[in-house]
């Protein structure tokens, strides 16, 4: 089993002011320059809706979570709802997120590094570290690739068919007409 670890207090504090900013439309650009968003995953226990500030790995052309601080609890409700809600400014957008194996994760962490992500300490690799120290930090610090959600159109039913699609395969229903529920209908 993996690792768990917890989010220093220092971060849990600056998560706080944060949050607000970035919900109040603030677009906040985190360490090494990466735009920060707000994250909310469909909690693995409650069901509720989660939040937290993130911020985003853009590299080959496609985008990345990667959890400095190890196996807490937003890896968690990502692993178990393979779908969030990512906000920036007034922009919300459903993403399908994939954990990465770990030997994809360890490039994408190495490659990431090298460029000077200021979170290395954190993954306890250097810019010069082997693929196998990469390995094995991946083992601790999942990395997810993000994909926007793809949303099929309902067509019109004939009349006589009064039967209604089922949600995303997930029980419950939908979790961004829940997110919206909970947001006051809000996007």
């Amino acid at each position: 089993m993996a690792k768990t670890s917890q989010v220093p207090l220092f971060v849990r504090i600056g998560n706080i002011l944060t949050t607000t900013l970035l919900r109040a439309g603030f677009k906040l650009v985190g360490p090494g320059k990466y735009p920060m968003y707000l994250l909310t995953v469909r909690g693995r226990k409650s069901g509720l809706p989660r939040t937290v500030p993130i911020v985003i790995i853009q590299q080959n052309g496609m985008r990345y979570l990667a959890s400095p601080y190890g196996i807490v609890d937003w890896i968690r409700n990502l692993r178990a709802a393979g779908e969030a809600i990512l906000t920036r400014g007034r922009r919300t957008e459903t993403v399908n997120a994939r954990e990465l194996p770990t030997g994809e994760a360890a490039l994408i962490l190495q490659e990431n590094i090298k460029a000077g992500n200021p979170f290395a300490r954190y993954y306890q690799v250097t810019a010069e570290s082997s693929l196998e120290d990469f390995e094995r930090a991946a083992l601790h610090h999942p990395v997810f690739v993000l994909q926007p959600s793809v949303v099929l159109m309902r067509q019109e039913a004939p009349a006589a068919s009064q039967e209604e699609p089922q949600a995303s395969g997930k029980s419950g229903g939908s979790f961004r007409a829940h997110f919206q529920q909970e947001k006051g209908g809000r996007s």
